[in-house]
């Protein structure tokens, strides 16, 4: 062989399946360990087309969804990508300061929120058992993935986090509608601060199901490939769930849980400003506190307005409903909000001073808001306008 040549490069995403006694498993392993398997446009396409595959083919009983790499499931959207679509459609497209402005014509932010959110929709609602193994980071995207498999799984090393503020955008992929749920309004501490979780944090806030050691992963799989699989959804996912409960280990309470009580105080009453400066307000030498106030600090203030605003119409929504309107918001972020500042600041000059437009909350006022939830052509059909057409997630 030429020592020259070359092994052609692996694809972003690699399926497998594993035959067992009463039924295959499929297995789809996010292969970009290099971004901390940061989900591009062409992984989501193929990851979703490759669902759809298994969800149809009868000899498929289970899905495993994983993350290579000993760092992380899934740390995020493909931000790289996404700013250079930004790039091109603002010089193409100057923003004219019309509050409500077509946000239209990025065709990859379009392609990629479309495919994204579809994907996350598809596992939450998805007609086979689904257990993502959720190892490492699990941040933004990578729990939008995770969020709607039906078994969640969190090991010692998981660390789940929203932190859209710090990059100018919001809890996307259905995160409006997740964090709405958390218990004692604390989402919407989440979203403001984008505090890290760990495994129990993850099951307590409804993120995760079942805290197993990271070194339990093969075994876990193992039996999963051996177990007795009927064809029969519910039944499947109660075998699945009895057997990572069998596996499954206590987990330490998280500053979340620790912190409960501050933190319901902190977000209590309907006033964004109240909620901000209680947190602005935090003296302590608790260091998840503290990060979490610098955290708010330092992140756009239209972000904050926006994560709390969805959350507010998240919460009588349907989850379906709640991709519908995210996806609007979405492309608006990436017409004329912060998205691509923050990006520039973080990832591409990386000297981390974004200059946030609207620059202060009191400039990011509910009616500077509006803009973003605003369809720019009501009349035509949504990009998501099928999606709970047949169902809506699992309870």
């Amino acid at each position: 062989m030429n020592a020259h040549l070359q092994e052609a490069p692996q694809p972003p995403v690699l399926f497998e399946q594993r035959e067992g006694a009463h039924g295959r498993v499929g297995i789809a392993t996010l292969n970009a360990s290099a971004t901390l398997n940061g989900l591009s446009l062409e992984m989501a396409q193929l990851l979703d087309a490759q669902l759809r595959r298994w969800a149809d083919d009868p000899a498929v009983a289970m899905v495993w969804l994983q993350g290579a790499g000993e760092k992380a499931f899934c740390a995020g959207g493909d931000l790289h990508g996404l700013y250079r679509g930004m790039r091109e459609h603002q010089a193409r497209a100057r923003w004219s300061g019309d509050e409500f402005a077509d946000p239209r014509g990025n065709v990859h932010a379009e392609a990629f929120f479309e495919t994204e959110y579809r994907l996350d929709y598809r596992i939450h609602t998805y007609p086979k058992p689904l257990l993502c193994w959720g190892h490492g980071i699990v941040m933004g995207g990578g729990i939008g993935l995770m969020a709607g498999a039906s078994h969640r799984v969190v090991s010692e090393r998981s660390r789940l986090a929203f932190p859209e503020i710090t990059v100018g955008l919001y809890p996307d992929v259905g995160g409006s509608w997740l964090l709405a749920r958390v218990p004692e309004r604390a989402g919407l501490f989440l979203a403001l601060t984008g505090a890290p979780l760990n495994a129990s944090d993850a099951i307590h806030a409804g993120l995760a199901d079942h805290h197993l050691p990271e070194a339990r992963r093969a075994e876990a799989l193992d039996a999963a490939v051996a177990a007795a699989w009927s064809g029969d959804a519910a039944r499947d996912r109660a075998t699945l769930t009895a057997l990572l409960q069998g596996l499954a280990e206590p987990a330490p309470a998280g500053p979340l849980q620790l912190h409960a009580a501050t933190v319901a105080a902190i977000c209590a009453g309907d006033s964004l400003e109240d909620i901000v400066a209680r947190i602005e307000a935090i003296d302590t030498d608790d260091a998840w506190l503290q990060t979490a106030c610098k955290t708010l600090a330092a992140g756009a203030p239209g972000s904050a307005r926006l994560g709390f605003e969805l959350q507010r119409r998240a919460a009588s929504l349907s989850l379906a409903d709640t991709f519908r309107l995210e996806y609007w918001v979405s492309l608006h972020c990436a017409a004329h909000g912060d998205f691509a500042e923050g990006i520039r600041a973080l990832l591409i000059d990386k000297d981390r001073t974004p200059r946030w437009n609207p620059a202060t909350l009191a400039q990011a006022t509910a009616h500077w808001a509006r803009s973003f939830f605003h369809d720019p052509d009501p009349a035509r059909p949504h990009p998501l306008a099928d999606l709970g057409a047949a169902t809506e997630p699992r309870a």
